[in-house]
């Protein structure tokens, strides 16, 4: 497997690196941690949202230079075992996205604050008054996405090549995307059980309010922020 490697650019990092010893402050720049997620699991299907101009804020978003995924390597090595036992049931794992830089969530916060952007609203969030994307924390200052070991994903039915219905489509702003929803038919309760449970068995964990959204539960950086653009 091939590591990702960079090289130097500017790079901010959100962390509590001045209160840490000096060799720890040097490691978390180090961006050979994290790996293209194709390189660890060839057969994850990808759908790299932020870097199309189909997502809620209708543009390709700042730090997406290339449509591919990163990961650290632990949550990408843990997402091989998933993804291994989901073959083994007739499903493949399609990625929307995973490592997301500090700079794309800048570009969020932008967005929701021109309230008079809302090109993508009958797409994503129809029922929510743009004005409440902060109070109802659909758009935060930081995501674990941008500390890399966090994923959103779903799984395709590996015979049909379609998408199990999970209720409510990948970024939608509504109570439907809680993992907790009931109000759903039987078999979208089920899709989205044989989803959780893969990923909890295999050391992540979910989101109370996105049944998407994993992170790795033992993640390396859990006080890292990191802003290097993918590319």
């Amino acid at each position: 497997m091939k590591r990702v490697l960079f090289f130097l650019l500017p790079l901010l990092v959100v962390s509590a690196c001045s209160r840490k010893p000096q060799q720890v402050c040097e490691a978390i720049y180090d961006r050979s941690d994290f790996v293209e997620i194709t390189d660890v699991v060839p057969d994850v299907i990808l759908e790299v949202r932020y870097y199309s101009t189909y997502n809620f804020v209708g543009a390709r978003i700042d730090g997406y230079e290339r449509p591919i995924v990163l990961m650290t390597r632990q949550s990408a090595d843990s997402l091989k075992v998933v993804s291994n036992e989901l073959r083994k049931q007739g499903f493949r794992m399609k990625i929307w996205d995973a490592y997301r830089p500090q700079r794309a969530v800048n570009h969020f916060i932008r967005w929701a604050e021109n309230l008079q952007d809302t090109a993508m609203k009958a797409i994503f969030y129809p029922m929510v008054d743009k004005s409440l994307l902060f109070e109802k924390e659909y758009i935060m200052a930081r995501s674990g996405h941008s500390r890399g070991s966090t994923v959103d994903l779903t799984l395709l039915n590996e015979a049909t090549g379609k998408e199990l219905d999970m209720g409510s489509p990948f970024d939608w702003f509504g109570d439907e995307s809680h993992p907790d929803y009931t109000n759903l038919s039987a078999q979208q309760l089920a899709n989205r059980l044989i989803l959780r449970e893969a990923m909890l068995r295999h050391g992540f964990k979910p989101l109370d309010s996105e049944w998407w959204h994993f992170t790795l539960a033992d993640e390396p950086y859990p006080d890292t922020y990191f802003d290097f653009p993918i590319k």
